[in-house]
C-alpha cells in the first residue's frame, strides 16, 4: 500500500504562482510514475501532467508553459509549480502514483484563483 499526500493548496490572485507538493510512501519511489489531476466544481477530473521515474514530463495543453512538474527522489516528493494562474485553474488538485499495476490517489488540495 502506497500513501499519497498532497499539500500546498491556497487562495492566490490571478497571475500569481503556487507550488504544490505530493509525498508518496515506499522505498521504490524513484520508479513511480507520478501524475497531477484536477477537478473543478461541476466538472470531471482532468489530467494536468505527469513525470516518469526517469524525469520525463508531459502536460495538458491548458497548462503547458505555465505549470512544471519536478521530483525529488531523495524526499519521495513530486512538485507542481504553477505560474500565471488563472481563475479557471481553480480546482481540487490530486496526485496519483502508479506503482507496478496499482494506482494510488491522494486526498486532494484546494487551489483557488481569485481576486
Amino acid at each position: 500500500q502506497v500513501q499519497v499526500v498532497e499539500s500546498g493548496g491556497d487562495l492566490v490572485q490571478p497571475g500569481g504562482s503556487l507550488r504544490l507538493s505530493c509525498a508518496a510512501s515506499g522505498s521504490g519511489f524513484s520508479i513511480y510514475v507520478m501524475a497531477w489531476y484536477r477537478q473543478a466544481p461541476g466538472k470531471e477530473r482532468e489530467w494536468v501532467g505527469f513525470i516518469s521515474g526517469g524525469g520525463n514530463t508531459n502536460y495538458a495543453d491548458s497548462v503547458k508553459g505555465r505549470f512544471t512538474i519536478a521530483r525529488d527522489n531523495a524526499k519521495n516528493t513530486v512538485y507542481l509549480q504553477m505560474t500565471s494562474l488563472k481563475p479557471e485553474d481553480t480546482a481540487v488538485y490530486y496526485c496519483r502514483a502508479v506503482v507496478g499495476g496499482s494506482i494510488y490517489w491522494g486526498q486532494g488540495t484546494q487551489v483557488t484563483v481569485s481576486s
